[in-house]
């Protein structure tokens, strides 16, 4: 199967990226769009028209005729034809029990593609349906989401006091995503959490500026970072511009960071690779039916490596397109992956628009390292398993009560988390506000001159959660960054 003449459709970077994590969508037109108004169903073990111009079905549709008939004549309310066959070809896709398999009405597509391909507004991360709850794959860089704390693997059950249960994917997307300025209060259960937490995002414009780069010295050798947040409709253009301004200053070796990137274009992350991979290497192959016996190639146009080693850094929200990069540079290049095991999305979907601009999304092949390895649902381990500090995994603190003496709970092990991020180790990390969490929140706030009352108010709970940022942001504290540097640059 070719994929010469078809176009491949992004399916990243909505409000809520709605459970795409794509590595590759097509658009196909549908072939059989209209029929005659005048046509007439009849049974058939064939389809779908006749010499006589009524419309035939399968036998197997019978059935289905059948209750559609039974619905419209003897249902106690009016439903429309439009209503039922909505609700059937829904039934239909959810019957595949395939998250990445979709169906969206005419007013969900259109809400979907328009943006494609500009700035939204939305809270900032990417969402799928696992065992029938809303899961977060991966919070954007600097969104919303990252900014208040979401992880990968969060599962949000409630949005603003509304429950998402029963609730498809963009019923609850719809929920959670809204207008610049308003607040999204998630209730989110956390895997080693006991009880739920209440994450507040504001939503904000999400710019899609998917590569980023800058240099960094290690040991004394000059090392260019390129990190890249999705693979998007430019991505390969602005990577490719931004390696050859590195390699101009001369840098000595190469990082990439794809973690908390979910995927996007199979072709940006193709482009990406036929630049990286040594020796006309293999990037990823496309295996298609049931057993994979129809398999499709992509390969590298570069020759020779390059002069310099290069890394790959991955966590749990690199997913799809980002495990074709970290496969491709581990199994064809021989470069090192630093950081934890990926999310582990190895399905292609295919996207195909009817005649009323609904679209059906659909898994259509599966794609393989170079080796071969399908890491769907298992994910990519690390050459170096490298965790960040237990800090970079605290919450928001709560907004609607103050944090005193005496007091137990999470909410208390979570302030005690970010005081020892912020090197104001109160002495203890059960979630018992005691006399030295007291005075450790009493030095901080005589630092930023705040009243020193040894409780987490409004204004103290902010700078704490501020400072915490700044702390993550800081090169130096990112442990998977220095462990990736260290590998291009190590000690002479």
């Amino acid at each position: 199967m070719k994929w010469k003449g078809r176009s491949v459709f992004a399916l990243v970077l909505v409000s809520m990226v709605v459970s795409s994590l794509l590595t590759l969508s097509m658009m196909k037109i549908s072939a059989n769009a209209s029929a005659s108004q005048s046509g007439t169903l009849t049974a058939s073990s064939s389809p779908l028209l006749n010499g006589s111009g009524s419309v035939e079905y399968p036998q197997e549709f019978r059935k289905l005729y059948e209750a559609f008939s039974a619905i419209k004549k003897d249902y106690i309310q009016n439903v429309t034809t439009e209503q039922l066959v909505e609700g059937a070809i829904g039934g239909m896709v959810g019957s595949l029990g395939d998250p990445y398999s979709d169906y969206m009405d005419p007013q969900s597509a259109e809400e979907f593609t328009s943006t494609l391909h500009s700035t939204f507004q939305g809270i900032g991360t990417e969402v799928t349906m696992q065992n029938g709850k809303v899961t977060v794959v991966s919070p954007f860089k600097g969104s919303p989401a990252e900014r208040a704390g979401l992880r990968p693997n969060d599962q949000i059950i409630s949005v603003n006091g509304e429950s998402l249960e029963g609730l498809d994917l963009h019923e609850a997307v719809t929920k959670i995503r809204g207008p610049k300025g308003t607040k999204a209060v998630l209730k989110v259960v956390r895997a080693g959490v006991a009880e739920p937490l209440n994450i507040v995002c504001v939503r904000d414009d999400i710019p899609i500026e998917t590569v980023t780069s800058q240099v960094m010295e290690k040991n004394g050798v000059k090392v260019g970072v390129i990190a890249i947040s999705q693979f998007s409709t430019d991505t390969a253009k602005h990577f490719k511009e931004q390696l050859a301004s590195l390699e101009k200053q001369g840098i000595g070796g190469l990082v990439i960071d794809v973690r908390g990137n979910p995927g996007g274009y199979l072709l940006a992350v193709k482009e990406i690779g036929e630049v990286l991979v040594p020796h006309k290497g293999l990037i990823v192959q496309i295996a298609y039916g049931a057993n994979g016996q129809q398999k499709e190639e992509y390969r590298s146009t570069t020759d020779a490596p390059k002069p310099y080693p290069i890394s790959l850094l991955i966590n749990g929200g690199s997913a799809s397109a980002s495990e074709i990069l970290a496969g491709a540079l581990h199994d064809s290049g021989n470069y090192k992956l630093v950081g934890e095991k990926s999310f582990g999305k190895g399905t292609v979907q295919s996207t195909m628009e009817m005649a009323d601009k609904s679209q059906l999304k659909l898994t259509i092949a599966k794609w393989l390292t170079p080796k071969g390895e399908w890491i769907h649902q298992k994910g990519i381990e690390p050459d170096i398993k490298v965790s960040q500090p237990a800090y970079f995994n605290a919450t928001q603190l709560p907004a609607d009560k103050v944090l005193a003496r005496d007091m137990a709970g999470n909410d208390v092990k979570n302030l005690q988390l970010i005081l020892t991020g912020l090197n104001l180790p109160p002495g203890r990390d059960d979630g018992y506000f005691d006399a030295g969490t007291e005075q450790a929140v009493k030095q901080f706030q005589t630092a930023h001159k705040l009243p020193v009352t040894g409780k987490v108010d409004a204004a103290t709970r902010t700078l704490l959660e501020d400072s915490l940022r700044e702390t993550m942001r800081k090169p130096e504290n990112d442990l998977q960054l220095q462990k990736a540097l260290e590998v291009v640059a190590p000690p002479k």
